[in-house]
C-alpha cells in the first residue's frame, strides 16, 4: 500500500496542475445524493444558487489525510462563508454511507457533502483516473451559474482561502446579492 501511495504521489508531483473550468465559464446543473450532519437529502445546484454563491469543492476520497484536513478547514470557515451568503458542498465519488460518517466526523456537521457521479466529474473537468474519482478542485459559482473562482491543486493549501476571497469579492460587488 505504501508503494502505491508513493507511485501516486510521484505521478502528481511530475504532472502539471489539473485542468479545471475557467472563471467565467458556465456551470452544469446537477442533482445528487447528499448529506448534511449525517442526514441524507437530494441536493440540486440550481436550487442552491438561488440562495447565493456556492463553493463547490471536489476531493479524491473521504478519510484520507488531505481530504480530512481540507474538510476541517472548510468547516472552520463555514460561518465566514455563510456571512457572505455562500454555501459549501464537498463532492467525491465515495458511497453515501461513507459520506454520512464523513459529514459528521470530518465536516463537523457544518456543510453538505455529495456523491460526485461520473457525469458530474466529467462536466466539471475534475477527473482523477488513477483513483477513479475526482481530483482536488475548488470552484466558487455565482448565483447566475458562472464560475468566479477555480483552483486545482493536489495540496490542501489555497483552496479555502482562495474561495473565501472570491466570495468576499463577489459580495463587495453585489451587496444586494444579485
Amino acid at each position: 500500500m505504501k508503494r502505491l501511495v508513493l507511485i501516486i504521489a510521484l505521478i502528481f508531483a511530475a504532472a502539471p496542475a489539473f485542468a479545471a473550468l475557467k472563471p467565467g465559464a458556465r456551470t452544469t446543473d446537477f442533482t445528487t445524493q447528499a448529506v448534511l450532519a449525517g442526514d441524507t437529502y437530494t441536493y440540486n445546484l440550481k436550487k442552491a444558487l438561488k440562495r447565493g454563491p456556492v463553493v463547490l469543492y471536489f476531493y479524491p476520497k473521504a478519510f484520507t489525510s488531505g481530504c480530512t484536513v481540507e474538510a476541517h478547514e472548510f468547516s472552520e470557515a463555514a460561518d465566514d462563508f455563510a456571512a457572505y451568503g455562500a454555501s459549501i458542498i464537498g463532492m467525491s465519488a465515495d458511497k453515501i454511507d461513507t459520506l454520512k460518517k464523513f459529514s459528521v466526523e470530518a465536516c463537523r456537521n457544518k456543510f453538505t457533502v455529495g456523491v460526485a457521479s461520473k457525469p458530474v466529474i466529467k462536466a466539471y473537468n475534475v477527473s482523477l483516473p488513477v483513483m477513479g474519482g475526482s481530483n482536488r478542485t475548488t470552484y466558487v459559482i455565482a448565483p447566475d451559474g458562472n464560475i468566479l473562482f477555480a483552483y486545482s491543486e493536489l495540496g490542501v493549501k489555497g483552496h479555502v482561502s482562495g474561495a473565501l476571497k472570491a466570495v468576499k469579492d463577489w459580495r463587495a460587488a453585489n451587496p444586494k446579492g444579485n
